[in-house]
């Protein structure tokens, strides 16, 4: 079965981007990111592609998370699209996943290559005091 996907993005994702990249970022690059998050259009990406970008590993079905949004998509419920914050190449910062990282490996463990809705942005850099615009502060 494919997997099936919401058209928005859940508002406790918006949440949950914000709780994960306050970890990397000021509180006023957050704000801005998930800001920009909220208003940027969907965009399509590979379950492989995604995971090679942020450099992150396939979690196992084993993981509780995996296996329950695996069972969602065996149920033929929508999963939440992903938000996802541009790396920077030059820098080789990987991209971040805000919110979704195990809702893509279930989907890259039902198909690899079924394409996932997102929204993708850039650090949002507000010029605050020490924010470099890569969510690394100086």
């Amino acid at each position: 079965m494919g997997v099936k996907w919401l058209d928005e993005p859940e508002e406790h994702d918006y949440d949950a981007a914000a709780d994960y990249l306050s970890m990397l970022a000021e509180a006023a690059v957050v704000t801005s990111t998930v800001d920009a998050l909220r208003n940027a259009k969907p965009v399509q990406r590979k379950a492989k592609d995604i995971l090679r970008a942020a450099r992150l590993v396939l979690l196992p079905e084993s993981n509780s998370h995996v296996r329950n949004d695996l069972a969602k998509i065996s149920d033929g419920k929508r999963l939440s699209p992903i938000l996802l914050v541009r790396g920077q190449y030059a820098l080789s910062v990987p991209m971040e996943v805000a919110d979704g990282y195990h809702r893509v490996c279930a989907s890259y463990l039902t198909d690899e290559n079924t394409p996932i809705p997102c929204r993708l942005v850039s650090w949002q850099d507000t010029g605050a005091s020490g924010a470099t615009g890569n969510g690394v502060t100086s």
